[in-house]
């Protein structure tokens, strides 16, 4: 048992602690043992300080307060101290420990644990995995491992009404004091006016800020559909990173995308083998190796683009599992594929808040059924509207909403055919001018309607 607990520990298998029945009804006793058993951390007080953030919140008063864990050199709070990824200066306003609440202290040496008040304020310039060392007395080389947290998916975020664009942008400034890995900036659409461009870890941390906007902030917000990053490789040789569908540049200036795939384990019952295989297979997953971990147990790894992922994937494995699979996602590199712009144009004016990026090969069959679902969802006007889906430089699929036609006849009861003649001919040429002017205003629901072609 012993040899089980060190080797999942990662310590020797005699310094488990190993606790009596009797023992464990005194506290006192295996605190004596855990004290005798653990050796303490081999750690150097003379040399430069080198201090982990493992986690930070910000606080009102004392700005952002970061939890590190020392691990060489010494900490105190009259000394100023360096964060080396974000290169910012400063000097802490209390250091302290856990006791269990927060308890100043003169400094923490190598191998405590504690905390430190720095006074900045955004959590931005305190990002956790960072080293700290001291200004006066820098280290060479920071911990290893620190990576800076990297939006994956990408979303557009609109107030519902636009007197609440100021609302939305002080909501978000302060979600990020404590999310540094919230990122937006500011974007105009032209059918939904002005809002931002936010990227998100992923789509459940995408689902989180859209709920504590709406419940902390009480906001009415218009998300449009998720996207993620691409890696777009010019003619030229320069390489951009394209966030938004509407910023991908002329086709003619591109001479591959790139899009992210990720490696994923879904462990499940064996008896959901199949529809699993059939589920990643249709989102041009590929697959990898598996494993039996225990009986009726198997664990199926594979390849597939994240795009295929964020929006109903997790959903889906659920209902064909009956709840019972499970999904881990790390991402695996940028892989070039046949990918392009797919966009909708309403009476000829392109729509930039409904463009998506697809492979070419699903091009044809998404744009049909976009095309057929905003027919149904864009209400009639007075004029007759086309709907377009454009895609590779040419049309792909187009729908008219008919128009709805006042009845000018009504108040003719009779009389010469002339006259009534020369009323359809004037609301005939009335409705070729209001097309001219006229305005088509998409609903909402227009701008989900990509989350669920897939359902079809």
């Amino acid at each position: 048992m012993a040899e089980d607990v060190g080797s999942l520990l990662g310590v020797p298998p005699e310094t488990v602690l190993r606790v009596s029945a009797k023992d464990g009804n005194n506290i006192e006793a295996v605190l004596e043992a855990v004290v005798r058993k653990v050796p303490p951390p081999k750690a150097d007080e003379e040399a430069p300080l080198r201090a982990l953030v493992f986690d930070s919140h910000y606080d009102s008063y004392k700005g952002v307060i970061t939890y590190v864990r020392v691990v060489e050199g010494k900490l105190t709070a009259n000394e100023s101290i360096h964060l080396m990824s974000t290169g910012v200066d400063v000097k802490p306003i209390e250091v302290g420990i856990f006791a269990p609440m927060l308890k100043p202290v003169p400094g923490l040496a190598a191998g405590e644990v504690g905390y430190v008040a720095t006074g900045l304020k955004t959590v931005h310039d305190a990002r956790v995995g960072d080293t700290i060392t001291s200004t006066a007395r820098p280290a060479q080389y920071p911990l290893p491992g620190y990576r800076t947290p990297k939006p994956m998916v990408f979303a557009g975020i609109y107030p519902a009404e636009a007197d609440d664009y100021q609302s939305l942008r002080e909501a978000l400034d302060k979600l990020q004091l404590n999310d540094a890995s919230l990122t937006f900036q500011p974007e105009t659409s032209q059918a939904l006016g002005f809002g931002f461009r936010a990227g998100f870890l992923g789509l459940f941390h995408m689902e989180i800020i859209q709920e504590r906007l709406e419940r902390e902030y009480d906001l009415d917000m218009v998300f449009t559909a998720p996207t993620v990053a691409y890696e777009v490789m010019m003619h030229d040789g320069a390489t951009k990173i394209v966030a938004s569908p509407a910023d991908l540049p002329d086709e003619s200036l591109i001479a591959e995308i790139r899009e992210p795939w990720m490696n994923i384990e879904i462990i499940t019952p064996t008896d959901f083998y199949g529809p699993i295989m059939d589920l990643v297979t249709k989102r041009r997953g590929t697959y990898k190796s598996q494993e039996y971990p225990a009986p009726h147990r198997v664990q199926l790894n594979f390849e597939i683009p994240l795009s295929e992922i964020i929006i109903d994937f997790f959903d889906e494995l659920k209902s064909r599992t009956r709840g019972y699979a499970s999904l881990d996602y790390q991402f695996a590199e940028y892989r070039a594929d046949e990918l392009q712009k797919l966009e909708i144009l309403v009476n000829g004016e392109p729509v930039d808040a409904l463009a998506v990026i697809v492979h070419e090969k699903d091009a044809y069959h998404k744009g049909q059924r976009f095309i057929t679902k905003l027919k149904a969802l864009i209400p009639r006007q007075l004029f007759d509207v086309a709907i377009q889906a454009s895609s590779g430089g040419r049309i792909i699929s187009r729908a008219n909403v008919k128009a709805t036609r006042k009845d000018v006849l009504a108040k003719c009861y009779g009389g010469d055919i002339s006259r009534k003649k020369k009323l359809l001919e004037k609301q005939k040429k009335g409705k070729k001018r209001l097309k001219m002017i006229g305005n088509v205003e998409i609903p909402q629901e227009a701008f989900m309607a990509v989350l669920r072609l897939e359902e079809e």
